[in-house]
């Protein structure tokens, strides 16, 4: 949290750098919503590296699922606490909202509803590297290993589909892959329009891997 927050900062504030507010002269958070997806990168992982591949590696997992918890509770409880910690990692950022909301030359020029779009957009992308960072966990009892393997799986996610779709000269199969991944979706959230595919897109992609994530628990069983 540490690590996103103060990177973000410098890169807003204090890095002579065109992402600078102060150097851009336009009063806008873009530098945030354009950071936000390659550190929550990082972060998400970190986050649910241990959810499960600790309780493998400790065998606590033989002891939860002996609770009279389904493994639903389980699952969606891990998922929950690590997207409530990626939420409050953003609450902070608020202060820069306000910040360039009240000091810019004329106050309240701001695009309000571009960035509540991409706030939006942000809260989905980070619930989605969660998802994928618990299926991670679930899969090995090391959590270095569930760490590179979620950072690779939402890399391949998030923009990995799309520079994929470069290489085929099929534009309906270019089309496809550019559609399966996050950074069309989250780019469409961020211009202030909040569309039906691009909120079904992410609970969608929510949803698989956490089912994913209920079958490998499910295969222990087998």
């Amino acid at each position: 949290m540490a690590v996103f927050l103060v990177a973000v900062s410098l890169f807003m504030w204090v890095f002579p750098i065109e992402m600078n507010v102060l150097n851009s002269g336009y009063a806008n958070l873009d530098a945030l919503f354009i950071l936000g997806p390659w550190v929550f990168l990082f972060l998400c992982p970190a986050v649910t590296m241990r959810l499960f591949a600790e309780e493998n590696r400790t065998g606590t997992i033989e002891l939860l699922l002996t609770k009279p918890l389904s493994d639903w509770q389980i699952i969606l409880s891990k998922f929950l606490a690590g997207w409530f910690l990626t939420i409050l990692t953003l609450l902070p950022t608020l202060i820069f909202y306000f910040s360039i909301h009240q000091l810019g030359s004329t106050p309240g020029n701001l695009d309000s509803g571009g960035t509540w779009g991409s706030y939006i957009g942000l809260l989905f992308l980070a619930g989605s590297y969660v998802a994928i960072g618990l299926f991670a966990s679930s899969l090995t009892n090391n959590q270095i290993v569930s760490f590179i393997l979620a950072v690779f799986l939402c890399f391949l996610v998030f923009i990995g589909l799309e520079s994929a779709s470069g290489v085929f000269s099929i534009d309906a199969l270019e089309t496809i892959l550019i559609k399966l991944g996050i950074n069309s979706h989250y780019l469409s959230m961020s211009r202030g329009v909040i569309d039906t595919r691009d909120v079904v897109y992410f609970i969608s992609l929510i949803g698989t891997f956490i089912l994913l994530t209920k079958t490998r628990l499910e295969a222990r069983k087998w």
